[in-house]
């Protein structure tokens, strides 16, 4: 990771917890790989500089709720370091239209009309993927390359603070993470909410009406932490 370093450096607030793993040899292969990706022409996405995008606008002491994705959009433009999210005058993706759905059926508020979640970021969610790559038009290609190394140290940064926190795992892949939560919950019972993926093949499999952005409020201000103002702006 010595190379992405200069373009992608840790944000401070998160520093002292990824130091260990980026200097791992996992990491160190991670960023060979993507070197060698990027020597070869092949189109790698967020572009360099937005690949730690959610931790620059989340610091760890803000974080709130985790909603979990599995790797970037790999399409051009969409991917900018959110799990979910795409740049504004962006077509909102399928996953994010159906959780627009859950969130207008859940909390009675407008759909959005476009797809740049960075308002829910500065609210302190934090959305990470475990792949913060991908190569273009090919989903899931940096899975198994590194990345969950880092982002599984993400997750564990999170799950050993005291301040409760949510974590929302859509899919299968997300729910694997759950060990990793549940075994660093010390000194508080974090709540984690368990659904299927909002992508068009399982949000009707019991991801609509599961009312996720609720209960994360219920739990945040049961435990003096705040609700999440989930709402977006109709720009767009």
């Amino acid at each position: 990771m010595k190379n992405d370093a200069q373009a992608d450096a840790v944000p401070e607030s998160w520093r002292s917890a990824l130091t260990p793993v980026l200097k791992s040899s996992a990491a160190r292969k991670l960023g060979g790989f993507l070197s060698a990706q990027e020597a070869a022409g092949t189109s790698v996405y967020p572009p360099r500089g937005q690949r730690l995008r959610a931790l620059e606008l989340t610091p760890l002491g803000s974080v709130k709720a985790v909603i979990l994705g599995q790797d970037p959009y790999h399409g051009p433009g969409q991917a900018h370091g959110l799990s979910f999210s795409v740049p504004e005058g962006v077509k909102i993706p399928p996953s994010l239209a159906n959780i627009y759905k859950e969130l207008a059926s859940d909390l009675n508020m407008p759909i959005p009309r476009h797809g740049n979640l960075e308002a829910w970021a500065r609210e302190g969610v934090l959305l990470l993927n475990t792949a913060l790559t991908v190569e273009a038009h090919k989903a899931a290609s940096h899975a198994g390359k590194g990345w969950e190394h880092i982002t599984d140290a993400i997750i564990a940064a999170v799950a050993a603070r005291e301040a409760p926190t949510v974590f929302i795992l859509w899919g299968s892949h997300a729910q694997k993470k759950a060990d990793i939560i549940s075994g660093l919950a010390m000194h508080t019972q974090h709540l984690i909410l368990k659904g299927p993926h909002p992508s068009p093949l399982s949000a009707y499999r019991g991801f609509f009406g599961s009312r996720p952005f609720s209960a994360a409020n219920i739990f945040l201000e049961r435990h003096g932490r705040g609700a999440i103002d989930w709402r977006l702006s109709s720009a767009g």
